[in-house]
């Protein structure tokens, strides 16, 4: 049961005097995330899972950039690796760490990050959520689009961290319409991170050379335009990205590690600043481009 039918159900067992009571008293009965001031968004070019252990200029990135943001409250992550039928939410207290990869060295495998979940947030995440129904998971986790980068952030691993996943049906406008609907846990505390890739395509990664700084031509292009469009606040180009040409077929050959950028977008508001940073393609088709909203 959600939310919104719990509170349905509690009016209509109440006595009279109190089921008069008009349904916002009723939600912020039912609220534990109190209002703070406004947090920013992010969205986080988490390239390969090495970046867990390894130490980059990419990391670094992210640990310069947690230093600007307050301590949050509690961190919501929509991952380009959880991918399912409709939308789900990780709601258990304890949330494994998943080792969704292989082929690389044990020390990878060995990290944990052991981060406290948050049902509470989850219920919440459930409520706010209007265009589509948010299902409790207590199965997933956190995979490695979540803490591979969450642990440069956050490394004491103390700050209650939950995964939405992307609903494989959904359309790109309607991933950024839910992430709208998402945008009062900014003034919660909670901190949202969009994890993924913008231009992301492995079939055609140059392996001998990941991890030099250089793109192919339509990468490049792509990462130009993409940039462009997010410092231009031109969302609907962004979302519509299958129609902006070769260059951005070549780099979204598939949409996952696209859509949480639409996650991120759909979180800004009117008057959030814009930075870029970790701009730097590899391999020829991939980039570790990130924003920070706010």
């Amino acid at each position: 049961m959600n939310r919104k039918q719990f509170i349905r159900n509690l009016a209509a067992v109440l006595p009279a005097s109190l089921a008069t009571m008009n349904l916002h008293a009723l939600n912020n009965l039912t609220s534990t995330f109190k209002n703070t001031s406004k947090m920013p968004v992010l969205f986080l070019g988490h390239g390969s899972p090495m970046n867990a252990i390894e130490e980059n200029e990419f990391v670094q990135g992210f640990r310069n950039i947690s230093s600007t943001i307050e301590t949050p409250k509690a961190i919501l992550v929509v991952s380009a690796h959880w991918e399912t039928r409709g939308t789900h939410v990780t709601a258990m207290e304890h949330p494994r760490t998943i080792h969704d990869f292989g082929g690389f060295p044990r020390e990878l495998y060995e990290v944990q990050y052991p981060a406290p979940g948050s049902p509470e947030l989850a219920r919440e995440v459930q409520g706010i959520a209007h265009s589509t129904e948010v299902h409790l998971d207590d199965k997933w986790g956190l995979d490695h689009g979540a803490w591979s980068v969450i642990k440069h952030l956050y490394p004491k691993a103390t700050i209650p961290v939950i995964q939405m996943s992307l609903d494989v049906y959904k359309t790109p406008q309607q991933h950024y319409a839910l992430a709208n609907e998402l945008s009062k846990l900014r003034e919660k505390g909670v901190l949202i991170v969009g994890s993924g890739n913008i231009v992301h395509n492995l079939r055609m990664v140059n392996w001998q050379k990941l991890n030099e700084n250089y793109g192919y031509d339509w990468a490049n292009e792509a990462n130009t335009k993409m940039k462009q469009f997010i410092l231009d606040g031109n969302h609907d180009s962004l979302i519509n990205f299958s129609k902006q040409g070769r260059a951005f077929e070549l780099s979204i050959p598939t949409p996952e590690h696209y859509l949480p950028l639409l996650y991120s977008l759909g979180l800004q508001g009117k008057n959030d600043e814009i930075q870029i940073f970790n701009d730097q393609p590899l391999g020829g088709s991939l980039t570790m481009t990130s924003v920070k909203i706010g």
